[in-house]
């Protein structure tokens, strides 16, 4: 297997040539690559001026309702479901198996994510397992539900098509980024948050909906770091709007394990929370004129 740079986080072990210098607190180190330090500044500029937004002041829960819907339109898209916005709000037959069951699966997962904030801290495995459970619509008849997979178990995540590990490695390796999130680290949250969502696409653990899952889980550090309480900076917009080509290829520079492709991942997923700033700006403005 390739050693990747995040490697020095102590995820995983390989064989080829060692990362630039170990760390006691390697998140952190993938802050100093370089570009990283200019995409989380930006990022924090963005934020902060959504946040300073007039409107926010009065009417931050609108917002975020309205962030939450767009953002799980942006998921769905990536998943294979892009639809305009407007048939997001109209439909409701979410339940009928197809594009309409993953849109709703992103809906009930962004609904979700919001109360998973206390259990992330303390067991972040468990907080994925119910993603997946949340996703796949509680599959009580289906007992590749809510575990990582096991043995020979398919995936089902067309868009994603590195190479898949197998599930000695994808358990080693969960358990891996598990400790490091637990463990605590001084890195910027845009940092983080990368690597959590980069890792669960990587090693798609489950048999279904790791792409919704891992940009759940991204929300969830996005939320909980602080750097967007209020949930209205819609990466997941931002990932769709870039788009699918964009995205895949960004994640193969993670899976990479190069400090340029590892760098290029977490840039990639800062403009990504920039572009959900501005729909959120947006939004805040056509409230302000009356016109939403």
């Amino acid at each position: 297997m390739v050693r990747r740079v995040v490697l020095m986080a102590g995820i995983s072990g390989g064989t080829t040539p060692e990362p630039p210098k170990a760390s006691a607190d390697p998140l952190a180190a993938l802050a100093t690559l370089p570009g990283v330090t200019d995409a989380v500044d930006s990022v924090r500029k963005a934020v902060d001026r959504v946040y300073g937004h007039r409107i926010m002041r009065r009417r931050s829960t609108e917002i975020t309702a309205e962030a939450a819907l767009r953002g799980a339109r942006g998921s769905a898209a990536l998943s294979g479901a892009d639809w305009a916005l407007e048939e997001v709000r109209r439909r409701t037959d979410f339940g009928v198996p197809g594009e309409p069951w993953t849109v709703g699966a992103a809906l009930r997962l962004t609904a979700e994510a919001g109360q998973l904030l206390s259990v992330w801290r303390q067991s972040p495995l468990r907080v994925l397992a119910r993603l997946h459970l949340v996703a796949a619509g509680g599959g009580a008849a289906d007992e590749t539900v809510g575990r990582p997979r096991l043995g020979t178990e398919p995936v089902d995540e067309p868009l994603v098509e590195l190479a898949l590990p197998d599930a000695e490695e994808v358990a080693g390796r969960l358990d891996g980024l598990a400790r490091l999130l637990l463990a605590g680290t001084e890195a910027p949250a845009l940092v983080t948050a990368a690597v959590v969502h980069g890792e669960l696409l990587a090693l798609r653990p489950f048999g279904s909906y790791n792409g919704l899952v891992a940009r759940a889980a991204q929300r969830i550090v996005l939320v909980g770091s602080g750097l967007d309480p209020k949930a209205i900076c819609s990466a997941e917009v931002g990932h769709a709007e870039q788009g699918s080509a964009a995205y895949t290829a960004a994640l193969r520079g993670y899976a990479s394990g190069t400090p340029e492709g590892v760098a290029e991942w977490i840039a990639h997923c800062g403009r990504a929370v920039e572009l959900g700033v501005r729909e959120s700006t947006a939004v805040c403005e056509a409230l302000q004129r009356g016109a939403a």
